[in-house]
């Protein structure tokens, strides 16, 4: 690959900083990183930052455990021990996400919630969602994942998922390319939101873990990705660059 693949990743990544928080699922303390194109064991994350504010001169290179290529001074996100022990763990995966989106909170604290897929677009976050809690191996904490043994941990819990749940905290996605990453997302947010809209009116009724292979199969193929980027783009403000 050439230094034109290396360009085209970090625009890639800035542009899903604004369009995650611009969809409301990553809030001012939110991150979203993006495995090095030419470099597999590197990887590319903002500077500490609100995702809503970053710019191309916000990416930095990290080397896998979350060593700055190039610090220059700049502050770093204190979590990308998270990053970098999902990537460690799953050499399929090219993105990781990690957000507070506030209607998936419940899930983590309340063990009777169920957040599975109620709907097709849900069914890409997985058919069941594992829930890490930092108690049992950790006891009491800041409550972050900023040091590599909490990262993998993590990263034990989410295994070979595409989603998993911090108690108290928020949940992280990941994707085998960027995109599928904040497809699935955004549409973790939308699908907690349709189970508590729906709880006061009954048990809903969960897509059987059939439905979810399939449909999430088709939804994170190319066309259906393509077709929702350009839709957060243009949301986001960068349509038609």
């Amino acid at each position: 690959m050439s230094s034109d693949a290396v360009a085209h990743a970090i625009r890639e990544l800035v542009l899903a900083n604004r369009i995650l928080a611009r969809e409301d699922v990553i809030d001012d303390f939110g991150h979203v990183s993006l495995r090095h194109p030419e470099r597999k064991d590197r990887y590319f994350l903002s500077r500490s930052r609100s995702p809503v504010a970053v710019t191309a001169d916000d990416i930095m290179e990290f080397e896998l455990d979350g060593t700055p290529v190039a610090q220059n001074g700049r502050r770093m996100y204190s979590e990308r021990a998270l990053h970098s022990a999902i990537f460690m763990a799953r050499p399929d995966v090219t993105s990781v996400i990690h957000h507070h989106a506030r209607s998936v909170i419940p899930f983590t604290v309340v063990r009777t919630l169920q957040l599975k897929p109620i709907f097709h677009m849900g069914s890409v976050m997985g058919a069941e969602v594992p829930l890490w809690d930092s108690q049992p191996e950790f006891g009491d904490t800041n409550m972050l994942i900023d040091d590599l043994p909490r990262g993998h941990s993590l990263a034990r819990a989410l295994g070979g998922n595409r989603s998993v749940m911090l108690r108290g905290h928020g949940a992280c996605n990941v994707g085998v390319n960027l995109r599928a990453a904040v497809f699935t997302a955004v549409y973790m947010k939308h699908n907690a939101e349709m189970v508590l809209a729906s709880l006061p009116h009954g048990t809903p009724e969960y897509l059987t873990p059939g439905e979810v292979e399939k449909t999430a199969a088709m939804l994170l193929s190319d066309m259906p990705l393509a077709r929702a980027w350009d839709y957060w783009i243009t949301r986001a403000g960068y349509g038609g660059v």
